[in-house]
């Protein structure tokens, strides 16, 4: 018997080489896939942790979808689209505003607007606030987005002194301390906060509608929410200690014309005095 020849190495390595490759390939690709599947999967938990965020709402009804479907296209469709996506150069898209921005802008009369402006300004309400809360249930089908809470007072179980601390640091730059307002750039301004309501300012802290900055539930808590609500609803009734509180500018600007005036009537009594003597 005659024993076969024993392998080469030379002549079989080539051959598994060509073998192998492709399954590199394919095992590289598979690797590379499943570490973009692992990033995306990151990124999303990190964005869904740290992105503002607002309680689930009362729930909606299909009739209050459809009646809000029947209002938006009578009022809305015209700026903002058939669908909600937007009208360049009339309308931003609503989808993923929520409910509570659609709330916001027709209870306070801000929607529907004549034209496009700077700012929308507060005015008499077009539509009645069942109407703003149907529209604002359609919206919340197209997309989701922020919901206000259940119920009309909104500063229940709220802290006074706690709202107050909150309201100074996050609030008093734009509506000063006492919720009077203020001026702000470019000829814009931040309302006076006496004459909205609960629902209104919680909207406004969720939406951050025009120069306002978005508060989220990662921003301030609904404790911390229902605490400044509750400092607001305390600024109605709470008396100024020191008389005349001249709007609740602030102690500078009271100081200021304390001075002015003392120093007008110092001087007129002075003048008095001299021309009687």
């Amino acid at each position: 018997m005659t024993a076969s020849p024993p392998d080469n190495p030379t002549t079989r390595g080539p051959s598994r080489r060509r073998l192998r490759a492709p399954q590199s390939r394919l095992r590289r690709r598979f690797g590379a896939a499943a570490r973009m599947l692992a990033a995306l999967a990151l990124v999303g938990s990190v964005y869904a942790a740290f992105s503002p965020g607002s309680a689930a709402g009362a729930p909606t009804s299909a009739d209050d979808v459809q009646a809000g479907k029947a209002l938006y296209q009578n009022y809305c469709i015209t700026c903002h689209g058939f669908a909600g996506q937007g009208v360049l150069n009339r309308g931003p898209s609503l989808i993923g505003v929520g409910s509570a921005a659609v709330e916001f802008q027709v209870s306070t009369g801000r929607m529907p607007a004549a034209r496009q402006e700077g700012q929308d300004e507060e005015k008499q309400p077009y539509l009645t606030l069942e109407q703003a809360q149907q529209i604002g249930a359609y919206i919340q089908s197209l997309g989701g987005g922020p919901q206000l809470p259940d119920g009309d007072n909104l500063h229940v179980g709220g802290n006074t002194a706690a709202g107050g601390e909150l309201f100074r640091v996050n609030c008093s730059s734009c509506h000063a301390f006492g919720g009077g307002g203020g001026a702000l750039s470019s000829g814009k301004f931040a309302p006076e906060l006496s004459k909205a309501t609960d629902r209104q300012i919680y909207a406004a802290m969720l939406s951050g509608p025009q120069n306002m900055p978005v508060f989220g539930d990662n921003q301030l808590s609904q404790q911390e929410k229902a605490d400044i609500i509750a400092y607001i609803r305390n600024l109605d009734t709470d008396e100024d200690p020191g008389g005349l509180g001249i709007g609740r500018i602030g102690p500078v600007a009271e100081g200021l014309v304390i001075f002015l005036v003392g120093m007008v009537v110092l001087i007129f009594a002075t003048v008095w005095i001299a021309g009687k003597s």
